[in-house]
């Protein structure tokens, strides 16, 4: 993440999305969740915010841009927030300001993001001195994608979502993200999944990559376990993977639950990526892979978008 403490009183993060570049839903547990394979990766589409440290005690959160988010108890930001509180018996609130530019229930995991910055703006407010591990660990009690935001920006993932490897598979790659008119959230996804509709094939397990062709050989190996369910509910999805096809793309796949679908290219012809978002009337983000620097516990993000 990028990280601006502006004063002892204001913190600014830029909070990034996230894709799944290949899922596998495994058993159900008896927690109820079930537990997954994948490799997350950030990517460079950000919702900004900024927390400003208040002598109130109840926490106030304004957001712009999607006005379907809701500032209550449903937002990942003020459970993350509460939390915190609860946790560290803290004494004042801050102001929240959340501009929302990850779409929601789109499969990118941007309200996990923002709740992992919430996290991270209390640890500095507050001087809290918590490591990223235990960040993690305050972090998957809201929600199993958010211990991955405390890592190094690529990780495989397993459990439910608490045990992240750091990887360095190559990034040297744009991404096209076509996030089209369906709300899928992730409780629905899971109700509706069938493991009688997943790939018939064992664990996958990615091998040494040295080059980006050697990456993608290895990723179509794989795929997400959710796609083929969501492809003969929503034929939508099939239209935006058949798009991204025709221009080009080296691999295409669904991110985490859907509806968000994303093409790897060297090179993204924009004028087929303006046509689909104008006739098809899509969300279509331009990204690119993102990695962490870290240091002796603080990031150190550098001027090529990592975070």
């Amino acid at each position: 993440m990028f990280v601006s403490q502006i004063s002892p009183n204001r913190v600014k993060i830029e909070a990034p999305a996230k894709i799944n570049l290949f899922l596998e839903v495994l058993e159900k547990r008896s927690d109820g969740y079930h537990n997954i394979n994948s490799l997350f990766q950030a990517v460079s589409l950000f919702d900004v915010l900024e927390f400003e440290l208040t002598d109130k005690q109840e926490l106030t959160l304004d957001i712009l841009g999607d006005q379907r988010l809701k500032s209550d108890e449903s937002n990942l930001v003020c459970q993350a927030f509460q939390l915190m509180w609860d946790t560290f018996g803290l004494k004042k609130a801050p102001a929240i300001k959340l501009n929302k530019r990850i779409p929601i229930a789109a499969g990118l995991a941007g309200g996990s993001s923002d709740a992992a910055a919430t996290i991270m703006a209390c640890n500095l407010l507050y001087k809290l001195k918590l490591s990223y591990s235990e960040m993690a660990e305050l972090g998957l009690q809201i929600g199993s994608d958010i211990p991955f935001f405390f890592s190094g920006g690529q990780a495989l993932i397993s459990g439910r979502g608490e045990k992240v490897l750091e990887t360095s598979f190559p990034c040297d790659y744009k991404l096209l993200l076509i996030t089209p008119n369906l709300h899928v959230s992730t409780e629905k996804a899971y109700g509706l999944f069938r493991m009688d509709l997943t790939n018939l094939r064992s664990p996958f397990i990615l091998r040494r990559c040295e080059t980006v062709i050697e990456f993608i050989e290895c990723l179509s190996l794989s795929g997400n376990d959710f796609e083929r369910a969501h492809f003969e509910l929503f034929p939508e999805l099939g239209r935006v993977r058949n798009v991204l096809l025709r221009m080009g793309a080296s691999l295409v796949r669904m991110s985490g639950s859907g509806p968000t679908i994303f093409g790897i290219f060297k090179e993204i012809p924009e004028s087929e990526k303006d046509q689909a978002t104008h006739l098809e009337n899509w969300r279509c983000y331009t990204v690119e892979p993102i990695t962490l620097l870290r240091r002796d516990d603080i990031f150190l993000g550098r001027p090529r978008g990592d975070y």
